[in-house]
C-alpha cells in the first residue's frame, strides 16, 4: 500500500500482526503467526519494556520514597508477602542479589517494622520471614497504587492482548521464573500442561 509519499511500504499485510488475535489451535508454538521480526521491532519491544518498567514502578516510587526505602526494598516487601514464612536463601534466590545486599534491605525492613524472623521448624539455622501488620498494610499500599496501572491497561487492551502479554513475559523469563509463577497460580499451570 503507497504512503503519503507514494513509496510502497516494505512490509508484507500482517507483518505485526497476530499475537493478540484469537488462536484457532490449542496453544500453538511462540511467534507462530508472525511472518518474521525484523531488528526494530525487537528494539521497540525493548522501548515498551524500558517505558512499563520506569512507569510501572514509579506508581510506588513515590511512596517508598517518602518512607526513606527503594524498589530492592519494594521487592523484598512483594515476595515475603506472597510467601510467608519464606527463608533467607529462598529469597535470594528469588531475587538474585548478594548476601550483603539482601542483608542491609532485610536489616532495614526489620528495623522499620515492616518483616519479622523467626528460626525454622525443623532447621533451627533456617531464618523464616513475614512481613508484619505494618509491613503487610505497605506492600498493600504499594501494590494498589501498581494495580491501578495494570487493571487500566488490561481493560484497554482486552482478553486476548492480556493472555498474549503473559505469554511473551513467560518467554522472556527463565524456567526458575516460569517454575514459580506455576506454582504460584494453578490455573497458569493447568494451561500449560494442556
Amino acid at each position: 500500500m503507497p504512503d503519503q509519499k507514494g513509496s510502497a511500504d516494505p512490509r508484507p499485510p500482517a507483518a505485526a500482526v497476530s499475537l493478540l488475535e484469537p488462536q484457532k489451535e490449542a496453544r500453538p508454538a511462540a511467534g507462530a503467526n508472525l511472518l518474521f521480526l525484523r531488528e526494530e521491532e525487537i528494539r521497540t519491544a525493548q522501548d515498551l519494556l524500558f517505558f512499563a518498567y520506569r512507569d510501572f514502578t514509579n506508581a510506588a516510587d513515590v511512596i517508598l520514597e517518602e518512607l526513606g526505602l527503594g524498589r530492592a526494598h519494594h521487592r523484598a516487601l512483594h515476595f515475603i508477602g506472597r510467601n510467608p514464612g519464606i527463608t533467607v536463601s529462598d529469597l535470594l534466590a528469588l531475587l538474585r542479589i548478594t548476601k550483603q545486599s539482601l542483608a542491609r534491605v532485610l536489616t532495614v525492613l526489620m528495623e522499620e517494622g515492616y518483616v519479622a524472623q523467626a528460626q525454622g521448624h525443623s532447621d533451627r539455622r533456617q531464618r523464616l520471614l513475614t512481613l508484619t501488620p505494618s509491613g503487610q498494610a505497605l506492600e498493600r499500599r504499594l501494590f494498589e497504587r501498581q494495580r491501578e496501572r495494570l487493571l487500566a491497561a488490561y481493560r484497554e487492551a482486552g482478553g486476548v492482548a492480556v493472555d498474549g502479554f503473559r505469554r511473551v513475559m513467560r518467554g522472556i523469563m527463565d524456567d526458575s521464573a516460569r517454575a514459580y509463577l506455576d506454582r504460584h497460580d494453578p490455573a497458569e499451570s493447568r494451561a500449560r500442561r494442556a
